[in-house]
C-alpha cells in the first residue's frame, strides 16, 4: 500500500512526487513516457532550463525524485483505476497497485486540423505556444492556422513575435470574424487568408487552393486538447470545459470532485507550459501530503 500513486511521470507528476518524497511518504510514479512536448527539440521559458531539451529536463527531474528512497518510478501504463480514498487500485500493463491517494498527471493529446503535412511538423516548425517558441522565429514571417473561433485570440497575439505586417491568418472556414475581430486583426497588421490550405510542405510552406505558396519561418495552431485516459468516468470525477478542451475540475488545492483524487498539469488546468505544469504539480503534491496528515 503506497501513500500515493502518481499516474504520469512528466513535469507535473514528477513535481508532485518530489514534494511527497521530501515528506518521506511512499510514492509510486507510473510513467507511460508520452509527454505532450516530446516532439519539440527544446523547451523555453522555464527558469534555469531555458532552451534545454525536454528529455533532459525530465531526466533531471527523475533523478531528483529517485534520490529519495521512498519513491519508485515504473515504466508502466495505467489502464484502469478504481476504489476510494484510503484504498485506490490502479491496474497497469504490469499488474495492480494500491494507494491511499491518487494523483492524475496523465497529460493531454493535441487534436489539430486534418491538413496534409501539418502533424509531421508539430513541435518542429508548427507550434501552439508563442511564449514557448515565438522568440526563436526572429521576428520573421509567421502563419496562424484557425482550428476554431478561439483561434482569433492566437492570431492577434502571435503578431507580437513577427515582423510588422508579416503575420497571415488562415481562416480554414473555422469561423467568420465579426467587425470587431476584423478591426483587431487590421490593427495588428495581420493579413486574412480565406483560401483553404491544401498542404504544408518544406519547413513551413503553406500551399493554398489555386496553387499559391506562402513561406513562413514558423506556423501556429491552437489545437484542441483531449484527456488521454478514461479515469474521470471510472472514478466519477467531474470535468470542466475550457476554451480548448476539457480538464479535471479541482479546488484550489488541486483535489478533484472525488475525495483523495488530485489532478495537475495539462489535465488539471487549461494552460500548457512546462513552468505551469511544474507549479501545478508542486501544489498537488503538497495538498496530497496534507490530506494524508489531516484526514
Amino acid at each position: 500500500m503506497f501513500d500515493a500513486i502518481i499516474i504520469g511521470g512528466s513535469y507535473a507528476g514528477l513535481a508532485a512526487a518530489l514534494q511527497l518524497a521530501r515528506a518521506r511518504r511512499q510514492v509510486l510514479v507510473l510513467d507511460g513516457a508520452q509527454p505532450r512536448n516530446r516532439f519539440a527539440h527544446a523547451a523555453h521559458g522555464f527558469l534555469g532550463y531555458d532552451g534545454a531539451a525536454p528529455d533532459a529536463i525530465r531526466e533531471r527531474g527523475r533523478a531528483d525524485v529517485l534520490a529519495y528512497d521512498t519513491t519508485e518510478i515504473r515504466s508502466e501504463v495505467a489502464t484502469a483505476v478504481a476504489g476510494a480514498q484510503g484504498d485506490f487500485r490502479v491496474t497497469t500493463d504490469g499488474g495492480e497497485h494500491r494507494a491511499k491517494r491518487l494523483v492524475l498527471a496523465t497529460g493531454v493529446a493535441d487534436e489539430m486540423p486534418a491538413i496534409p503535412g501539418l502533424r509531421e511538423r508539430w513541435g518542429k516548425s508548427v507550434f501552439h505556444c508563442p511564449y514557448c517558441h515565438g522568440y526563436e522565429l526572429g521576428r520573421g514571417r509567421i502563419g496562424v492556422i484557425a482550428a476554431h473561433p478561439m483561434s482569433i485570440h492566437q492570431a492577434v497575439l502571435v503578431a507580437e513575435w513577427s515582423a510588422p505586417g508579416q503575420t497571415r491568418f488562415f481562416l480554414e472556414d473555422a469561423f467568420e470574424p465579426d467587425a470587431q475581430q476584423l478591426a483587431q486583426l487590421a490593427a495588428r497588421g495581420v493579413a486574412l487568408e480565406r483560401r483553404r490550405i491544401t498542404q504544408v510542405a518544406g519547413d513551413a510552406e503553406v500551399h493554398v487552393a489555386g496553387g499559391e505558396v506562402f513561406a513562413f519561418d514558423g506556423l501556429f495552431v491552437a489545437t484542441r486538447t483531449v484527456i488521454r485516459d478514461g479515469f474521470a468516468a471510472q472514478l466519477g470525477c467531474e470535468l470542466e470545459e475550457g476554451p480548448l478542451g476539457a480538464y479535471y475540475k479541482t479546488d484550489m488545492m488541486k483535489e478533484t470532485t472525488v475525495p483523495g483524487v488530485f489532478a495537475c498539469g495539462d489535465v488539471g488546468l487549461p494552460m500548457g507550459t512546462v513552468a505551469f505544469a511544474v507549479a501545478d504539480g508542486v501544489r498537488a503534491g503538497v495538498a496530497t501530503h496534507q490530506s494524508l496528515v489531516f484526514r
